[in-house]
């Protein structure tokens, strides 16, 4: 159990082809993938874990069929109302990234609300990603650093990488230091793109409605016995230990 990921990011896929391989609806996948979520949820929070990132609902996702983006939208409005009690019962607390104005009215009170209620629980953060882009979410980081620097708030100069990340809806979390992807799609679909830089990837065939504790672990074995670089050699990393 030594060395578990502080931070541990998923994208969620596969619910579609889960269903469609058994010849059921789309639903059934998506709420399979509610469990799975849930599931996850707290075996993280029993594991250590102290950041939860899920890959929920992409900018892209908008533009699927307009019944199925409903649907989505009222078993994400439904999920948080009935997780409220676990996530407090659990000492986790939840915040939505993304551009939280594309979502239904409801489900942004819904969001907001239970943002609200566990705001000071601290055992774990679950982040769900919503109507997230990452090339949107620097790309708006970006014009907020230009506006202050127009406002003779920031200098020029003064902006690098640190005044970047101030502005990530991601601000005051730590990068992912494993990034999970279920179903065997090998790419990262906008998501957590400068957070990423140096997170380790793990991409598994198993889809996301069958993805457990067991799958989990195997992700973090995985992890445990990679050798971390950061960009450095080992000599640098000799040194920096020192």
């Amino acid at each position: 159990m030594n060395d578990i990921p502080s931070h541990i990011a998923i994208i969620m896929d596969g619910n579609g082809r889960w269903a469609q391989r058994r010849g059921e609806m789309r639903v059934s996948g998506h709420k399979k993938g509610i469990d799975a979520a849930r599931n996850v949820v707290k075996h993280c929070r029993s594991l250590g874990v102290k950041y939860l990132t899920l890959y929920t609902f992409s900018k892209e996702n908008w533009n699927r069929p307009v019944m199925e983006v409903n649907l989505l939208m009222k078993l994400l409005e439904d999920y948080l109302m009935a997780e409220c009690e676990l996530l407090m019962r659990e000492d986790v607390r939840f915040k939505a990234i993304g551009d939280i104005d594309d979502l239904p009215e409801g489900v942004r009170k819904v969001v907001r609300l239970v943002e609200a209620k566990t705001v000071n629980n601290t055992s774990m953060t679950l982040q769900l990603a919503l109507s997230y882009g990452s090339r949107d979410e620097i790309a708006k980081a970006c014009r907020a650093i230009a506006m202050d620097v127009e406002k003779g708030l920031l200098k020029a100069s003064d902006v690098d990488g640190r005044e970047l990340e101030k502005r990530l809806y991601t601000a005051g979390a730590p990068d992912p230091d494993l990034l999970i992807r279920t179903s065997g799609e090998m790419r990262l679909s906008n998501f957590m793109l400068w957070q990423s830089a140096y997170t380790e990837l793990y991409v598994t065939e198993v889809l996301w409605p069958d993805f457990g504790e067991e799958e989990l672990m195997k992700a973090i074995r995985v992890f445990q016995g990679r050798d971390r670089r950061f960009g450095l050699t080992q000599a640098q990393l000799a040194a920096q230990a020192k």
